[in-house]
């Protein structure tokens, strides 16, 4: 008796990214969504398709910029483009058996750095120099240590750094904005859509931004650098060192802000209807338990959890 297929056709696959592209990057009808419910149930491999695609979409961060940019282009023009694009993920995902190891040779920096981090997952890691590194959920990076210096390369995504005081070399940080130096600096990097968050605990960090002079952020502070290499002072909603402690910690978020957070933690889609976007959430979360989290906004908030699958879910007025 044949062994039953355990993972999806490329055709399953193909469709998965298909209905990605329509679901994440476009605004879905009612007819949209039940259109992408029958072909949800209409195959358990369906359904196993749209989980790993769904995970797995954000490899395109990973992505040389201007591909990446034009792949996330929200203008009419570049959905062509990017439908073509999310097709690599065909490639990463499948090669025949769902292989991890069949994305190698593509070359993309996401998938080759020395250390990375799905989706939801968050990872402590200790350099030969002493430091210590934590990345944050769907985190990259890259580390070169030599005599003179040790080097860091924030691939993708959001990170922390508490380094060595007693190492006299200098510690670089690489970015797509520019680089950053420090010795004894206790910092927080995360990636945003408009260049980089900065926060500084301990020590003193000294920005070099590519198209701007050098800065000097000190501890205590925290600031939005944007592409050009402009400074402002960061507002924000909520502690950015919560999730170092497992937590979201937040006061006073707008609710679709709040989701856009923790759709950062769990594959599929957490959509947020306007009509509540600007409700306001404050308190500790577990990231651990993002269902928990869910059921929490139901409780506390005139909204109700819609799961349309367990990786597409829907806030909506109660």
């Amino acid at each position: 008796m044949p062994t039953p297929e355990r993972n999806p056709a490329q055709a399953q696959v193909d469709q998965a990214i298909d209905w990605l592209v329509k679901l994440r990057f476009d605004e879905p009808s009612a007819r949209t969504e039940r259109q992408f419910q029958q072909w949800l149930a209409s195959h358990p491999h369906n359904a196993l398709a749209w989980q790993r695609v769904s995970s797995l979409s954000d490899e395109l961060a990973g992505l040389p910029g201007d591909l990446s940019r034009r792949t996330l282009d929200s203008s009419q023009r570049q959905r062509i483009g990017r439908r073509d694009h999310l097709k690599l993920l065909a490639v990463l995902a499948v090669g025949g058996s769902f292989a991890w190891a069949a994305r190698e040779p593509l070359g993309l920096p996401a998938l080759l750095a020395d250390s990375r981090t799905g989706t939801g997952e968050r990872r402590d890691l200790q350099g030969s120099d002493g430091s210590r590194i934590q990345l944050n959920t769907d985190s990259a990076i890259d580390l070169r240590y030599s005599v003179e210096q040790r080097l860091l390369t924030l691939v993708r995504g959001e990170m922390t750094l508490d380094s060595n005081a007693d190492d006299n070399r200098p510690f670089l940080i690489d970015t797509r904005i520019g680089a950053l130096s420090t010795r004894d600096g206790q910092l927080l990097l995360r990636e945003t859509d408009h260049g980089l968050l900065l926060a500084v605990r301990r020590g003193e960090v000294t920005l070099l931004p590519a198209s701007a002079p050098l800065r000097q952020v000190r501890a205590g502070e925290m600031v939005e650098v944007s592409a050009s290499g402009s400074l402002q002072p960061a507002v924000l909603h909520g502690d950015p060192w919560g999730w170092t402690d497992g937590v979201l910690s937040v006061q006073q978020m707008p609710l679709g802000e709040f989701v856009s957070e923790l759709a950062r933690y769990r594959p599929g889609v957490v959509r947020c209807a306007p009509q509540v976007a600007q409700l306001k959430v404050s308190g500790t979360y577990q990231l651990a338990d993002s269902e928990h989290i869910l059921l929490l906004l139901a409780r506390s908030l005139p909204v109700r959890v819609d799961y349309r699958t367990r990786y597409w879910v829907s806030i909506d007025a109660a």
